[in-house]
């Protein structure tokens, strides 16, 4: 298989072993990614939700309903030839990250934020031993060199197919300290997720929502859960 195909045609959807890895094969035909590279994940566990999302696809393919095969495809074709851009524009979040910006009022909202982002902020310090800068406003305050330094460490230490999860768990935020406590389970994804719309649920409390509004908000959880998802079954 290249690329997308428009009608199933095929019976079985299977795991198997792969030099690097698993593959997943449609009745024995190896997939392979719209840049026509065989599609070998490092993990069964990856290859097993690979070939769960081809099961499922009815008469007429929704590539939309296969949120795991595009990352491995994106990790594959995209990710692995641009790996120093790619941790250039996750890394940027760090300097000016959701959760160090604070609202100036009203004063549900500021204790809203606290209860959700100081312990993220708490966690981060006992993690990389500095505290990020907090500040109230919209105003750019650089966050410490070292911390910086030591949060890059962590995005680089990734391999290719988390650091193509975890840029959309810290795009769909805008948090690089968020994505990071997904890594570290310091919370269910979930729970952090919410956290990262504290705002924007209070804008929705305050002033009501719009179907479009609430579609891509859906869209950009689903995103961010799947993104974890993955990750999740790259470590096995």
């Amino acid at each position: 298989m290249s690329g997308w195909v428009k009608k199933r045609f095929w019976a079985q959807a299977e795991v198997c072993p792969a030099e690097g890895g698993f593959t997943v094969t449609l009745d024995g035909r190896s997939v392979k990614t719209p840049g026509k590279a065989v599609l070998v994940v490092p993990t069964a566990a990856v290859a097993e939700l690979i070939a769960a999302e081809f099961q499922a696809q009815a008469e007429v393919l929704d590539p939309n309903a296969m949120p795991i095969t595009r990352a491995a495809n994106s990790a594959i074709d995209k990710v692995r030839v641009a790996r120093t851009e790619v941790t250039e524009l996750i890394t940027a979040y760090g300097d000016s990250d959701l959760v160090c910006y604070r609202a100036e009022g009203p004063e549900g909202l500021i204790a809203r934020e606290a209860q959700a982002w100081d312990p993220l902020v708490d966690w981060t310090a006992h993690r990389y031993g500095q505290s990020p800068v907090v500040r109230t406003g919209i105003v750019h305050v650089p966050q410490p060199p070292a911390l910086l330094a030591s949060l890059r460490a962590d995005v680089e230490a990734l391999s290719v197919f988390e650091l193509t999860a975890f840029h959309d768990l810290v795009s769909m935020t805008g948090s690089l300290i968020i994505g990071l406590a997904v890594l570290d389970h310091f919370a269910p994804p979930e729970a952090l997720w919410d956290a990262s719309r504290i705002d924007e649920d209070w804008q929705v409390e305050q002033w009501g929502s719009d179907e479009i509004a609430e579609a891509l908000t859906a869209g950009r959880k689903q995103t961010f859960l799947d993104a974890a998802r993955l990750y999740f079954a790259l470590q096995g």
